[in-house]
């Protein structure tokens, strides 16, 4: 009885031995679970690793601290811009666009620190938070995919470049003088319309490269053939697409909300009751205020 408890304990011995030794070898037992065997497995490999183990988390550090430094500075040097409430109210924005902007903003108010907390996973400790920031993080790209196409139609002429957005620039849109005159710009500014393109433009790809990191086993063959790409070249060109565009977008919703709730004192409240101070349009969007007046729709 010994003899053969000793006989079978060598046999599945042996079995364990081998399975390792085969491990290493192109057989097809294991061919599908050997990495090597994926095809243009190297491709962009040593690009993903480097950029993702060294550069995107610094960059991204940096640029949170750099944009929260500019924004205490400005905040403490220059001050907020304040207009008064007591004069005549402008009608700018109807309830729809109030909607969808509303949508975007609580979209983007979960997308940019879940981005985050993904990014710096291991410094959060990684397990069920960063799973659930992760599942956060794809219930609001659902939310911006429902205000993305309204805010793309309904804003679009209004955010064409005009020529006195080159004039706006080289003021840096009044925003470092604590002298009050009439800016140019029309119904939204210069910074406003590199908001939207970033904010749409950039965000229908970060939709789209997401989706392919989100949904890492779906069936990429069209896809594939279509961008000449393997499925491994697809994930990792969309996760360096997607962490560089998503510090972009942060930095300018940063910047975005900065304004809205620092910069300008009561000008988030325009986009709750749809009404901006008559005084606030007069100096910010100056082009508009006479676009108004030469309709009448407000006395000059």
């Amino acid at each position: 009885m010994r003899k053969v408890f000793v006989t079978l304990l060598l046999s599945v011995a042996s079995l364990f031995a081998y399975g390792s030794e085969r491990m290493g070898q192109d057989t097809q037992i294991w061919d599908f679970h050997r990495i090597t065997n994926i095809p243009n497995y190297d491709t962009f490999g040593k690009l993903w690793t480097t950029l993702q183990g060294e550069y995107i988390a610094t960059i991204a550090l940096i640029a949170v601290i750099a944009v929260l430094s500019a924004f205490a500075l400005h905040y403490m040097i220059i001050g907020p811009k304040q207009f008064s409430h007591d004069g005549k109210k402008i009608y700018a924005f109807t309830l729809f666009e109030r909607l969808f902007h509303f949508i975007a903003a609580i979209s983007w108010v979960i997308l940019v620190p879940t981005g985050f907390v993904m990014m710096f996973g291991a410094t959060f400790g990684g397990g069920l938070f960063v799973r659930v920031c992760k599942n956060l993080h794809a219930f609001a790209t659902v939310l911006f995919i429902i205000s993305i196409i309204p805010m793309f139609l309904w804003w679009i002429k209004r955010m064409l470049p005009a020529s006195y957005d080159i004039r706006w620039m080289m003021i840096v849109g009044g925003y470092l003088s604590k002298i009050k005159r009439p800016v140019p710009a029309g119904k939204f500014n210069f910074g406003q319309k590199s908001w939207y393109y970033i904010a749409v433009f950039g965000g229908f790809l970060m939709i789209i490269t997401g989706g392919f990191m989100y949904f890492l086993d779906f069936n990429s063959t069209a896809i594939q053939g279509l961008f000449g790409l393997t499925q491994i070249e697809l994930l990792r060109i969309s996760a360096i697409v997607h962490n560089f565009l998503g510090i972009v977008c942060a930095v300018f919703f940063g910047v975005h909300i900065y304004m809205a709730v620092f910069a300008i004192k009561g000008s988030i409240h325009s986009m709750i009751s749809g009404y901006k101070e008559e005084e606030e349009v007069y100096i910010l969007h100056s082009y508009w205020y006479k676009e108004l007046s030469n309709k009448k729709q407000i006395e000059p």
